[in-house]
């Protein structure tokens, strides 16, 4: 059995985007992906045996994955779970796809996350700003509407307190909760009905957990999106990686990010 991760090369130390490539580069991580792609939130004993490599090897392999950001773990009392995180692959795509192809290729990535479901979804994403910048733009309802397709989100932020996410075009309300944890500029939990369509509507109450960590002149961001019925529609949650890389784009350049999202609910 093989007994090791490709350490990294000699010379420069790469940077975010090179250690997604590297970490996709190599087949044995791919394939560990696409596990947490199949069954999300696996422990390593659960990723091992699914693989024929020892478990210092898949844990060397989710190492640099993790460092990537292309997995995210939590703990579950003594368990440590591994969550698949596409924003980094969003990212790349926006980058690296987007220009060079067609308007298809956003509706490709959307049947893919349609292929999905599971209780809980992991997001995780590094923007190069303050913990109070951060957490206004999520509170704030006119940068709310710069990188969430226009829609704003409107509460007075006390722990207790609901909120209402609405739309200029919309004949209805997107969504409503309740502020169940209002901790600024680090944590903010929210119960979330969504309550654009009957269909997701008739999927009840899940949880969205705004988590931020400053790490030097950046954040560490992560969106946490539980309490989902087993068969919850892809639309219910599919929808966090352009948000958060709209977010990203918003906060460190002042633009507003095309996405499918945003081409379909913007501004036209």
């Amino acid at each position: 059995m093989r007994d090791g991760a490709a350490e990294p090369g000699e010379g420069q130390r790469p940077g975010p985007v090179d250690a997604v490539f590297r970490a996709l580069a190599d087949p044995t991580r791919r394939a560990l992906l696409d596990s947490l792609f199949a069954a999300d939130g696996q422990t390593l004993t659960g990723l091992t045996s699914g693989h024929d490599m020892t478990r210092v090897a898949v844990a060397k392999h989710l190492g640099i994955l993790e460092e990537a950001g292309l997995v995210v773990s939590s703990r579950a009392g003594r368990e440590k779970h591994h969550h698949l995180n596409v924003v980094p692959i969003r990212l790349l795509h926006d980058r690296w796809i987007t220009k060079y192809t067609a308007a298809w290729a956003g509706d490709l990535s959307a049947l893919r996350r349609t292929l999905e479901a599971t209780m809980e979804k992991v997001f995780e994403i590094y923007i190069r700003t303050t913990p109070e910048r951060l957490w206004h733009a999520i509170t704030d309802p006119a940068s709310r509407e710069r990188y969430q397709f226009g829609a704003s989100v409107h509460s007075d932020w006390t722990p207790g307190s609901t909120y209402a996410t609405t739309h200029p075009r919309a004949d209805r309300e997107l969504s409503r909760g309740e502020n169940l944890v209002v901790d600024p500029p680090r944590r903010l939990v929210q119960s979330l009905v969504t309550t654009w369509s009957d269909e997701v509507q008739a999927q009840g109450t899940t949880r969205v957990t705004w988590d931020i960590e400053p790490v030097g002149d950046s954040c560490r961001l992560t969106v946490t999106h539980d309490d989902l019925p087993d068969d919850a529609p892809p639309e219910l949650y599919g929808g966090w990686p352009m948000i958060l890389s709209g977010l990203k784009t918003w906060l460190e350049t002042g633009e507003v990010l095309t996405t499918p999202g945003s081409l379909m609910y913007g501004d036209q």
